[in-house]
């Protein structure tokens, strides 16, 4: 084989070998952030953003995006189906905080967040959520839409340390 032949075909091995080396270490690389992260696309018109990065197992900050997973009950079931649906909202009431309700509207340390409708959308009756301290652990998660299914009701309420899948940030 002539010296010219045998550079080319040592240059392509060497390129073959970068290209493995190069995949092995982005493969990695992607594994350890897949570990750790997640991408949420949001089917609902709760937020105003559809698409999300989430920490996985990071605790939320005030107004941070909590993603995390609702009670298990037949209204959930109904509206997002029976494999369980993963909500995002906004952490919006930290532990310690006030929860106060006057009439149909949500407070939290006296700033109102939130308005109580009695029915959802289909009709099905809603129960207003709990009020006072929020638990240590726990949070009022929300969102300012008024057709949002969050803490308000009593069917999702303050949202645990035990149900939070991650905190996140919009990405679009």
């Amino acid at each position: 084989m002539p010296e010219a032949a045998e550079r080319a075909c040592a240059k392509r091995r060497w390129l073959a070998i970068g290209v493995v080396g190069l995949t092995l270490t982005t493969g990695s690389v992607v594994a350890d952030w897949r570990d750790d992260h997640a991408i949420l696309i949001n089917t609902t018109q709760s937020m105003p953003e559809w698409a999300f990065f989430i920490d996985r197992g990071r605790m939320p900050r005030r107004g941070d995006l909590v993603v995390f997973a609702p009670p298990d009950t037949s209204l959930i079931r109904a509206h997002f189906g029976q494999r369980g649906a993963t909500f995002a909202k906004r952490a919006l009431g930290m532990p310690g905080d006030l929860i106060a309700r006057h009439g149909q509207t949500v407070f939290i340390n006296g700033a109102p967040v939130a308005q109580l409708k009695a029915h959802t959308t289909r009709g099905e009756t809603l129960t207003p959520g709990p009020t006072g301290k929020v638990p240590q652990g726990c949070y009022y998660a929300g969102t300012a839409h008024k057709d949002g299914f969050d803490s308000r009701y009593a069917e999702i309420g303050f949202v645990c340390k035990r149900q939070i899948i991650g905190s996140g940030d919009a990405a679009l």
